[in-house]
């Protein structure tokens, strides 16, 4: 693939200036304006052990995964970090924990090691969820409570959970300010944690019908690239082609308990729904989620955590690092972006016998992104090297192992 030429053509101008960075081209004694290129060129070098014709191109997924798996946990309730959290990330598991609700969010009181998935080049990485979030639900009140304080969000926010916009009150019902609620709790997550939250859940619950699509609306009116709701895209999501991520509504599977205690028939059937996805040729993105994950069924529209942990552990340890390796575990916004720069992003190189010339050219990313990366596969029959001394990204591969991946963060 020839490295293409990035010029200006002659066009009748006979001076070129650059001042504070914007291009000012006078022709015939008018000036004309013209915008900067808002796109960047990042170049690295692959040195092979010997010569073979080698072709590289962006991964469907993440660390060229088979299978992207995004699950959410609604409404901000402390059995997220009671029990999921310890349980994903590694830790002690809270024991029976009894809220203000006469419920218990706590789980078995065992210490975790951890869930895990792989980069691809050996690095574990541990599964990872998204939180649905009312701001105005979120305080710091007694160890009783029932849903999260800032400080645990926080603590899991820098873990790599990513938080999502669910409205500030997780208000359904007739009158609700739909663009209030959206607005306010980007607000509310901006001054008490630091950042502009890009994606939105419809909260569910008492309602009028059509409620949602006032939501939707207003939300991707108002910062959300992508809302979560009762009918859309997905829940399983074709990923081996370019994808319209433009306003993008999307629906989720619904993971609960059932009465039936004994046993994990029900867990089992979810497994099974799983396994099906997971098997499909192409590669997918599947969405799931639910609410509490503690002792109790909180408000039955949720998973007891013996349930979770069940349903975890069954997933990691088949398609985790312990397993097949095949799962990218990420929240949604994690997966969209990475979608997002991986079908903008053009990959240009050029090979000369032993060494092959690389240039991205990486498109304009918006501010509220929290992700900036892709990963590339290389099909050499050569072991090689990366030669690169730019400081704008990082990149890791396997040139001498598999020789099949570069994976590339890039630097805001």
């Amino acid at each position: 693939m020839k490295i293409p030429q990035f010029r200006i053509k002659p066009f009748l101008f006979t001076t070129l200036l650059i001042i504070n960075g914007v291009f000012l081209c006078s022709a015939n004694n008018s000036n004309t304006t013209i915008d900067p290129p808002k796109s960047r060129l990042i170049t690295f070098k692959i040195k092979l052990k010997f010569a073979g014709k080698v072709k590289i191109e962006t991964a469907a997924l993440k660390f060229n995964k088979h299978l992207a798996y995004s699950f959410t946990l609604d409404d901000g309730y402390r059995s997220a970090y009671l029990t999921a959290f310890p349980l994903l990330n590694g830790g002690k598991i809270a024991s029976k924990n009894i809220n203000e609700w006469k419920n218990d969010q706590g789980g078995d009181g065992t210490n975790s090691k951890g869930l895990f998935y792989s980069d691809g080049l050996g690095n574990k990485i541990s599964f990872k969820l998204g939180l649905a979030i009312n701001g105005g639900t979120i305080g710091d009140f007694s160890a009783y409570r029932g849903h999260l304080s800032w400080a645990e969000v926080k603590e899991m926010y820098d873990a790599g959970w990513d938080i999502l916009n669910h409205g500030l009150n997780h208000a359904t019902k007739h009158g609700t300010n739909f663009l209030n609620e959206v607005t306010e709790n980007t607000t509310s997550v901006k001054q008490n944690l630091g950042f502009t939250m890009s994606q939105f859940v419809v909260p569910g619950g008492e309602s009028d019908p059509g409620y949602q699509l006032e939501y939707e609306k207003d939300a991707l009116a108002n910062g959300s690239f992508s809302v979560a709701s009762y009918v859309g895209a997905g829940p399983v999501i074709k990923v081996d082609q370019k994808i319209n991520l433009d306003k993008m509504i999307y629906a989720r599977t619904f993971v609960q308990s059932s009465k039936d205690t004994i046993g994990f028939k029900t867990m089992d059937r979810f497994l099974a729904t799983f396994d099906s996805v997971a098997k499909l040729q192409s590669p997918i993105w599947y969405n799931e989620f639910t609410h509490g994950v503690g002792n109790g069924d909180l408000w039955s529209l949720s998973m007891r955590f013996p349930d979770f942990k069940y349903y975890m552990t069954n997933i990691a340890d088949k398609y985790g690092s312990k397993g097949n390796d095949s799962i990218w575990m990420a929240p949604w916004q994690e997966v969209y972006e990475y979608i997002w720069l991986r079908d903008r992003i053009k990959i240009n190189y050029e090979q000369n016998d032993k060494d092959v010339v690389v240039i991205v050219e990486v498109p304009e990313i918006p501010e509220t992104f929290r992700y900036r990366d892709i990963s590339l596969t290389i099909n050499s029959p050569s072991k090689f090297e990366i030669d690169s001394k730019e400081s704008d990204f990082t990149i890791s591969n396997d040139g001498k192992t598999n020789h099949k991946l570069i994976n590339i963060k890039l630097n805001k």
